[in-house]
């Protein structure tokens, strides 16, 4: 078995949302895209981060004591971390006994991925599901992403990828054989919008896109709907228009915007871009439904 090694941030058990049947997820740490709305804030480093729930930090000082680089210290009556001081040794972690200090992110092989994936395979054998990849974004890490698939493979377990596609066709096209189904995450039709929103462009995006579908992997589309931010009649119409332009696709998976993880970048000491932006409901994208059924598409709302 590969000892190659991926940063994972998280794995979740019997996720339905993910791919075909029960699903367990694997988070890979890393993703070149900076979404302003990005719930996984925690995934897009491809380094360890130190978090800092303060709801359950007592007082103690236990971590400061034992900080070597003088990276925490009480500001105000409250714990205040200098980040650009930390490196991320983890001993703040180990003193901590209410856990509000923990380091996000650990090196694992592939064999230890798959010893807690399996232990879901009487889940999977039943429903048809199987392992779903997602992130940050799974093509950061290439090489451990493809040593996973094919470990997958061999044990006879269904895959999937959730993926921007934001990388090198190069990368890409040795790996999508080894998934059996992939979710592809759209933000935005129009380039200028999608790299204001997320940092980069979104040409390498549509046209790997255009490549996967055109090789007749099932794929599904995934697009998060921001209030403001993509949710305009106009957006609504370029996704119906490009989806219908790519062979065999015709699944989109909606998720409208929550602010369920607004409180992570808290932890990771960062601003949150989009405070005070309303989460959606159902009602909010039942134009969308219709407006898909109306182009042969058919639209899934993920809450």
């Amino acid at each position: 078995m590969s000892e190659r090694q991926g940063l994972i941030f998280d794995i979740q058990r019997y996720s339905i949302h993910d791919g075909p049947g029960i699903r367990t997820l694997v988070f890979l740490k890393g993703c070149p895209l900076r979404c302003l709305w990005c719930s996984n804030p925690e995934g897009q480093e491809i380094q360890p981060e130190l978090a800092f729930r303060r709801a359950l930090c007592i007082g103690c000082g236990e971590c400061i004591g034992v900080c070597s680089f003088r990276a925490i210290r009480f500001k105000d009556t409250s714990l205040d971390i200098d980040r650009r001081k930390c490196n991320l040794c983890g001993e703040c972690a180990k003193a901590c006994a209410p856990e509000a200090l923990s380091i996000i992110g650990r090196w694992m092989t592939v064999e230890q991925v798959l010893k807690e994936v399996e232990r879901d395979l009487v889940f999977y054998e039943a429903s048809r599901g199987g392992i779903t990849v997602s992130g940050g974004e799974p093509f950061a890490q290439p090489r451990f992403l493809e040593a996973l698939l094919k470990a997958c493979k061999a044990r006879g377990m269904a895959t999937a990828i959730e993926t921007g596609g934001y990388a090198s066709w190069h990368t890409l096209e040795p790996i999508i054989p080894y998934a059996d189904f992939i979710l592809y995450d759209i933000k935005h039709i129009n380039s200028l919008r999608h790299r204001q929103l997320t940092g980069v462009s979104n040409e390498r995006t549509l046209e790997n896109a255009r490549r996967i579908a055109g090789l007749g992997f099932p794929l599904a589309i995934r697009y998060a709907v921001i209030p403001g931010f993509n949710d305009g009649p106009e957006d609504r119409e370029a996704l119906f228009r490009f989806s219908n332009t790519l062979p065999g696709v015709k699944r989109i998976d909606l998720l409208p915007y929550h602010r369920l993880g607004e409180s992570k970048y808290t932890m990771l000491g960062r601003d949150y871009a989009l405070r005070g932006v309303k989460p959606l409901v159902r009602q909010d994208l039942e134009s969308w439904v219709q407006g898909a059924k109306e182009r042969d598409l058919e639209v899934h709302i993920i809450m």
